[in-house]
């Protein structure tokens, strides 16, 4: 059963996204105009900003507020997101599809710890402060869309890569949440390098086929999201940044996990890889710190 702040969770995403499609979708009978799109935009940002007085009012233990509050932020940008791609010009239309992902993904990113660790749940479980580098990497890929949508519209209008993206974001994401199901009380968003009594170590499921598959998941949903905006630039970029990122974080966790389960681990390394491309890991004999 779903704890309290999960449902807090569900409940005012779910909520902002019916409130505002209930007195907007009426639009998506109209041909796109500016007059049109100036409505479409500015009613739900409207209605946006009264749900959050709402909510302030409404939940009055700070916890529930601010999970109240971030999840009717990202029901919001699930619901422009959608309207972006049915109602803007062919051009922007995938960023609407972009951003659709976006609020889906962390929205669920806190659901799916509700449902497998619900112990360690955090306003932080949304993971919209996971890192500057997180939030400059998205602000790049958006400067990149803006630019290229002004000075080469064509190519944002190419569907075959917002499918090929999206497939990429939904397998991806639908991989990550398996896996953190899959690992229940041992999955955490932050490398563990103290052992506790729950902790073991889990090879059945997914695991059976990678060790580390929610980071085998959020490495392809991060390049499916440059894919979807149609950005090369950002594609690259991020395919190279988060293979780095994943190489030194897989590298320190698995030295954890050589602490924490010794011989077991080695036997699960034998048999399994890690998921990820040209990333083996940490091996017993290997330095310390990442190369």
């Amino acid at each position: 059963m779903l704890v309290h702040e999960g449902r807090v969770c569900l409940i005012n995403f779910l909520v902002t996204v019916v409130v505002i499609f209930a007195i907007a979708i009426p639009e998506f009978g109209f041909e796109y105009s500016l007059d049109n799109w100036l409505v479409i935009f500015w009613s739900p940002l409207l209605l946006y900003i009264i749900l959050n007085f709402i909510i302030r009012f409404y939940y009055s233990e700070p916890n529930d507020y601010q999970i109240a509050v971030r999840a009717c932020f990202l029901g919001y940008v699930f619901s422009m997101g959608v309207f972006i791609f049915f109602l803007a010009p062919e051009h922007i239309r995938t960023f609407g599809l972009y951003a659709a992902i976006m609020g889906t993904f962390h929205w669920t990113e806190y659901l799916g710890i509700a449902v497998s660790n619900p112990r360690t749940l955090s306003p932080d479980s949304f993971v919209l402060n996971h890192s500057t580098h997180y939030l400059l990497a998205a602000a790049m890929s958006w400067v990149e869309f803006l630019l290229e949508s002004y000075f080469l519209p064509d190519i944002k209008t190419w569907r075959i890569f917002w499918v090929i993206g999206f497939l990429l974001c939904f397998l991806g994401d639908f991989l990550r949440k398996i896996a953190m199901i899959t690992a229940h009380s041992n999955f955490t968003h932050i490398v563990q390098f103290v052992r506790n009594e729950e902790h073991k170590l889990v090879t059945n499921g997914v695991y059976g086929c990678m060790r580390h598959p929610s980071y085998v998941g959020w490495f392809w949903w991060s390049i499916g999201t440059q894919i979807v905006l149609v950005n090369p630039l950002c594609t690259i970029l991020y395919a190279i940044i988060s293979w780095l990122f994943f190489r030194d974080r897989v590298y320190v966790e698995e030295i954890t996990l050589h602490n924490f389960f010794g011989e077991d681990y080695v036997e699960y390394q034998k048999r399994v890889g890690t998921g990820l491309p040209f990333i083996r890991g940490y091996h017993q004999g290997m330095p310390v710190t990442p190369h």
